[in-house]
């Protein structure tokens, strides 16, 4: 009796993964009012990670195709002294020839929900009704989620192709942060 529960949890698990990895990689990429790149670790010499600059240059990919008009760039100021959102910016704008105009700053985005509260507000106030989020694979599923509960109807979703080993934990973690989300509605 105990080995089939332990083996239920574990299929139950490896099913939460495998739905989640899923989810995260089938893009749906559509035209968008805005799209929303969520902030992650800036560098000690403040250019951003490889990871958040994975992050960037998706956008950047996608603005350049007309995917959106707006990006808004969400992240707060880590224990490195700087602002992700303006290290974003500066990314997007000097690297990536994005039009600083076109770049709007969530410098307050310190979680997902955060970033998406702030993006709502930030959308609302430019007169922007759909989004189209950034974010590595696993984050998909409760970036959506969590843009949808701040007001925002549309979602669409993209990921960079950009993989390390802490993935594999951000996806476990995934597994108790979405749940989490759902039952605090």
């Amino acid at each position: 009796m105990r080995r089939r529960f332990v083996l239920v949890v574990v299929l139950a698990l490896l099913g939460g993964i495998a739905g989640l990895v899923l989810d995260g990689l089938r893009d749906d990429i559509q035209g968008s009012d805005a799209g929303v790149v969520l902030g992650s670790k800036v560098m000690p010499d403040g250019t951003p990670s490889d990871r958040l600059r994975a992050r960037l240059d998706k956008a950047a990919e996608l603005y350049r195709q007309g995917m959106f008009k707006y990006v808004i760039v969400s992240g707060g100021t880590g224990v490195e002294g700087f602002s992700e959102a303006k290290v974003m910016a500066d990314y997007l704008a000097g690297q990536r020839a994005v039009p600083r105009a076109a770049i709007l700053l969530d410098e307050h985005g310190n979680n997902t929900e955060a970033t998406a509260r702030n993006s709502a507000a930030i959308m609302k106030a430019h007169g922007l009704k759909s989004a189209l989020v950034v974010t590595q694979y696993f984050h998909i599923t409760r970036s959506r989620y969590a843009l949808h509960r701040a007001g925002i109807e549309t979602v669409r979703t993209a990921h960079p192709h950009y993989f390390e080993a802490r993935d594999l934990y951000s996806t476990a973690r995934e597994l108790v942060a979405l749940p989490a989300y759902w039952l605090s509605d």
